[in-house]
């Protein structure tokens, strides 16, 4: 597996630039993998990537309003809710991708009572792409202070032959 440096672009509603180390460039006939860490301490302790490439498909982590070694809005599941989803646009950026390229997401939240404002922040992000969702209320998450935490699996053909052009 080789390792390489970049910096990805901003987040959405979040000015932290990011940088971190992608792994991957696996090429196992067509399917090209890649992996992009290093949002969180959980990553190398759980042992998980915050997002995966595999073919044409991206795959996110759950992510939260975890960022930059805090938790961001405490209290606050609307801008929760954004900050979340800028960690997984961010990640999703290091592949080239944007919200466009989004086709599904998952939303975990703590009270169903947050449904109204999370909801608002997603469709903020997400109405003109308009992806498949689905919103679950959770007992809690990893950290009592995280109200949501969200997935996003993106899209793109001919994402696989970008990436495999790409290797060294």
């Amino acid at each position: 597996m080789t390792e390489g440096r970049i910096v990805r672009g901003e987040a959405a509603r979040d000015e932290a630039v990011l940088g971190e180390t992608v792994h991957g460039g696996v090429v196992r006939g067509r399917v090209v993998r890649g992996r992009v860490g290093g949002f969180s301490p959980w990553e190398d302790e759980f042992g998980y990537s915050r997002a995966v490439a595999a073919g044409d498909h991206v795959h996110v982590a759950g992510t939260t309003a975890w960022v930059d070694g805090r938790i961001e809005h405490e209290g606050d599941p609307y801008r929760q809710t954004l900050a979340a989803f800028g960690v997984g646009l961010t990640a999703l950026a290091a592949y080239g991708l944007t919200a466009d390229d989004v086709v599904r997401t998952r939303m975990y939240i703590t009270h169903v009572r947050d449904a109204e404002e999370v909801g608002r922040a997603h469709h903020e992000l997400f109405d003109a792409a308009r992806p498949v969702a689905t919103m679950v209320v959770v007992e809690g998450l990893i950290d009592s202070r995280m109200m949501v935490e969200i997935e996003l699996d993106a899209y793109r053909s001919g994402l696989a032959k970008t990436l495999e052009g790409q290797q060294p």
